[in-house]
């Protein structure tokens, strides 16, 4: 990291990642060129889960190189007076790969908890009602960092 300064710790980070409502996933199609797509997730057990639907670019993708990063961004402020921002950030480097069975309905049942804890029965009724067309990734985290300046 370039700016030692504004290196936070990886507790930091993984606090960020808990937190933080959405990332940016990236990832590299088959001509090398770069693909970055914001999507909601949960953090658990050191590893980042999402749902998608059954084919698209990003799973495309992960098929060509599971190698990926993900990025998230927490509390930021603009300070014009001095051309700066104050801001918090963890970005992560891993493996993807879908996940099944018991892991994958645990995913989905965590992704609810974080997005729609007040309404879980519907949303376990929503699960099954999209099974068929739903697909859950994990990222398995190998590095995880974290900057920041908070003023």
């Amino acid at each position: 990291m370039r700016r030692k300064d504004r290196e936070i710790s990886e507790l930091e980070a993984v606090e960020l990642l808990d937190k933080s409502e959405y990332g940016v996933l990236s990832t590299v199609d088959t001509n090398g060129q770069p693909y970055g797509v914001p999507l909601s997730y949960v953090y658990k057990d050191n590893a980042i889960y999402f749902h998608c639907a059954v084919d698209g670019q990003k799973l495309d993708n992960i098929a060509n190189n599971s190698k990926v990063s993900f990025c998230v961004t927490g509390k930021t402020t603009v300070l014009p007076e001095t051309f700066g921002t104050l801001y918090e950030s963890a970005v992560v480097f891993g493996v993807a790969r879908e996940v099944h069975s018991e892991e994958r309905h645990q995913a989905l049942v965590w992704l609810l908890e974080k997005y729609c804890s007040d309404f879980i029965a519907g949303g376990l009724q929503y699960i099954e009602s999209k099974d068929k067309i739903t697909k859950v990734i994990k990222i398995e985290i190998s590095q995880v960092s974290g900057k920041a300046r908070r003023g």
